[in-house]
């Protein structure tokens, strides 16, 4: 019975990991227009950044608690894992200034995220 409950628990930290990545996504997207409408938009969407990747690095470490300790399953992992490349190519075509490939990869990472949270 611990065990379920336990399980239970990290699948519910593994869900709000990936709810908080798919909004902070979302906030990637408004401060992405605000980039070319305000003058503090670059900023905004810098900091941003820094806070989607710590958000697909939390996304990481939930998968890994609810599958390793509480026996749950591994593909959650894969995908957080998988997730995280993508954050980092997403990082380093945004820092290139590749909008042509860093736009249409930011739009497949939120379609990905919200597939994540719906079948959490």
């Amino acid at each position: 019975m611990a065990t379920q409950v336990t399980a239970r628990r990290r699948i519910s930290f593994l869900r709000i990991a990936i709810a908080l990545q798919t909004l902070t996504l979302f906030l990637q997207a408004a401060s992405a227009g605000l980039l070319l409408t305000a003058s503090y938009g670059e900023t905004l969407h810098s900091a941003g950044a820094r806070v989607m990747y710590g958000a697909s690095m939390l996304y990481v470490l939930a998968a890994v608690l609810a599958w390793k300790p509480g026996g749950g399953p591994r593909g959650p992992v894969l995908h957080s894992c998988g997730f995280l490349v993508l954050a980092s190519v997403q990082v380093v075509l945004g820092i290139a200034h590749v909008p042509s490939v860093h736009v249409p990869l930011g739009v497949l990472m939120f379609g990905l995220s919200v597939l994540a949270l719906a079948r959490r």
